[in-house]
């Protein structure tokens, strides 16, 4: 799945950007409800090692999952464990669209 540049999420467009590496240690994404972006690595900053793209795209949806719970002004808009189980059941779900 090729990612979008842009994304709309309730009345907020968040501008989408593949970056190779970032700050924080271990992260994979990020999401800036302030700057309305989301960044997408495709390296890790830890290791020697470029991610799958399957990774890369679960991480976006990650990274979306957190921007419509916060639209949704949830508890759950910083809860890790949910949104990464939830974001892992979108990408499959996405990724098993059959027309």
């Amino acid at each position: 799945m090729k990612l979008p540049k842009k994304i709309k999420v309730g009345d907020t467009w968040y501008e989408v950007n593949l970056v190779t590496t970032l700050d924080e240690p271990g992260a994979m994404g990020s999401t800036s409800f302030r700057n309305s972006t989301i960044n997408v690595a495709t390296h890790s900053n830890t290791r020697d090692v470029k991610y799958r793209k399957e990774d890369v795209q679960e991480t976006f949806w990650h990274e979306v999952t957190h921007a419509i719970l916060s639209d949704m002004n949830s508890r759950l808009t910083r809860n890790e464990k949910f949104v990464t189980a939830f974001a892992h059941r979108l990408s499959n779900a996405i990724n098993s669209v059959k027309f």
